[in-house]
């Protein structure tokens, strides 16, 4: 069964080792039936974990003021004595004292904090319930330690939304299991002590496990931490499905009989689980490796630390333009802290102009001229607040040849010198490279020593059509440079000339070490032959089904094209 039970009677040394809260503001007490609702100034202190959380609103109590003396049995927290005021009914008042947390770990975004306000409500009206449900109902396994709440003035309970990290610490810390679990109950009921107040105890849930098991169940977030809510107050008044399976049907129908006087949906948390299992083992879907839904990343601990991106052909589609999906799923990752990084034949400033008109671009987006990147096929490495960390130029004599072949042969040639493209024509493909793909407009020579004299160049690229680069060009250079440069293609239109012994992987192994980033952290998408080295070197190397052959061949995945927003596929289902 996917929730756990944490022993019910701890050792007292235990119980106040986590007394730290801050951030607390007002909130207008809650009043249900005869239960008076207030949220308490100390939440249960069960953990030995010293963290801290954010507390969400609370309110004096209803009619009365409590002070906390410590100190009761050394280390354990003490009660709080009375003063009462006049009691307007004959009828008493339990109060219920209730405190929601979210642990500071936990991504700060607007569904979490709304579903913690929800539990502010909720929580106390599920106490209520289940209270009344004790009265003239017999059990045959619950542990009757808690039976009539009637014989206390109040009763205490937390509830604490936390991460996986979190709760995976308190199952190895108290029950010896290293993994994280979706909720644990822990109570801080001692019956022998004859107190006014029932520690009811404290329920942790993980958000981002309740988060897959809410999309693998086919649910809201908020519905399943409802269920959850449910199962770890069930354990906190003595059910225990563990126990036998007599046990476990019993605490099964409560659950699904308090989840139906609730109006929540849900059958509860033992049976969902078992119909997750019969589901999995039905479809035989390995869950971890499907895909999981946008907007659902803050719930997912990443994989990877960084992910390198090819541009041309992967984060571009067919169009040469990011989609809206492609660009949501770069927010999500950047902002659950994973580092993606560019890596392109592409200049520097043609990134970031393609990437401004869906604002990644400059702070707070993937690409800037203070950030990290590979470009020009790794012949230009920027480190840290972008400082240039590498610049690779190719072989003079090669390029004065490349020049005069261009003019000899009318093939459209540009030459890549930093920031800037130089041409020795204007021709209708020299100025695509513009309009298309946002390199920087070519500026015209008027000779081959003008242009060699302009600086140094890194690579110089030739435009022809498909059969004339693979037919003709290819061939030829790849003799012509034997052992002065190398030729690579990024399109199956271009082909592209650069020194020596380099390739876009060999700049991004130099920015990783600059970084002091491992491949292990490192997932890297890519689409073309110049992906080959960088997709070799990553973890995790995925190429886009519309690349090259030799990409594909030594990819370890082979995901969704680029006009099917692959890259924010292989996020959503890689990367987390």
């Amino acid at each position: 069964m996917a929730a756990r039970m944490l022993p019910r009677v701890l050792p007292v040394t235990s119980l106040s080792t986590l007394r730290s809260f801050s951030h607390l503001k007002s909130l207008s007490p809650l009043s249900i039936n005869r239960f008076s609702v207030s949220f308490s100034s100390s939440i249960s202190s069960l953990f030995g974990i010293r963290r801290r959380w954010r507390c969400l609103n609370e309110a004096p109590r209803c009619g009365e003021e409590w002070s906390v003396k410590r100190g009761f049995f050394a280390e354990q927290r003490g009660y709080r004595k009375l003063r009462r005021r006049a009691v307007k009914s004959k009828q008493k008042e339990l109060e219920l004292c209730v405190k929601i947390c979210v642990e500071e770990e936990l991504p700060d975004d607007h569904e979490t904090l709304d579903i913690a306000e929800v539990l502010r409500l909720n929580v106390p009206m599920a106490m209520k319930v289940a209270f009344d449900g004790l009265k003239d109902s017999e059990y045959k396994t619950r542990d009757p330690a808690i039976d009539d709440v009637g014989c206390f003035e109040n009763v205490e309970l937390s509830v604490l939304l936390c991460n996986d990290e979190f709760i995976r610490k308190l199952n190895k810390d108290w029950r010896g299991e290293d993994h994280a679990t979706d909720v644990l109950s822990m109570s801080q009921h001692i019956p022998e002590l004859k107190l006014p107040i029932l520690m009811m105890g404290d329920i942790v849930i993980s958000v981002e496990t309740a988060a897959r098991q809410a999309a693998e169940r086919g649910h809201t977030l908020l519905d399943e931490i409802r269920i959850l809510v449910v199962h770890g107050l069930l354990h906190l008044l003595g059910f225990d499905h563990e126990l036998s399976d007599e046990a476990e049907a019993e605490m099964e129908k409560e659950e699904e009989l308090l989840l139906k006087s609730l109006g929540w949906k849900g059958k509860g948390l033992i049976q969902s689980a078992y119909a997750a299992e019969e589901d999995n083992d039905n479809s035989h879907v390995d869950v971890s490796t499907d895909r999981k839904r946008e907007g659902s990343l803050r719930f997912y601990r990443p994989k990877f630390s960084h992910i390198f991106c090819d541009v041309d052909g992967t984060l571009l589609n067919s169009k040469s333009r990011i989609t809206e999906a492609t660009a949501k799923a770069l927010r999500e990752v950047i902002s659950r802290g994973v580092r993606v990084v560019i890596a392109t034949g592409k200049t520097r400033p043609a990134v970031i102009s393609l990437l401004k008109m869906v604002d990644l671009a400059g702070d707070g987006g993937i690409v800037s001229d203070s950030s990290p990147g590979v470009f020009v096929q790794g012949l230009l490495v920027y480190g840290r607040e972008g400082r240039e960390i590498c610049r690779r130029n190719l072989d003079p004599d090669v390029c004065r040849e490349a020049f005069l072949y261009s003019l000899e042969h009318k093939v459209p040639l540009i030459a890549f010198s930093q920031d800037r493209c130089l041409a020795l024509v204007d021709h209708p493909l020299v100025d695509s490279l513009h309009t298309v793909y946002q390199e920087p407009k070519a500026e015209i020579m008027p000779s081959v020593e003008h242009l060699l004299a302009s600086g140094d160049i890194q690579k110089v690229l030739f435009l022809d059509t498909v059969e004339g680069v693979s037919t003709t060009l290819r061939p030829y250079w790849s003799e012509a440079t034997t052992n002065r440069a190398s030729v690579v293609q990024a399109q199956d239109d271009m082909l592209e000339i650069v020194p020596l012994g380099t390739s876009k992987g060999s700049g991004v192994k130099m920015l990783l070490d600059h970084l002091g980033v491992t491949a292990k952290e490192v997932m890297a998408i890519g689409d073309g032959e110049n992906d080959v080295e960088m997709l070799e070197l990553a973890s995790l190397g995925v190429a886009l089904s519309n690349g090259s052959d030799k990409a594909k061949a030594v990819a370890n995945i082979i995901g969704a094209s680029n006009d099917e927003d692959g890259v924010a596929d292989a996020i959503y289902r890689y990367a987390f």
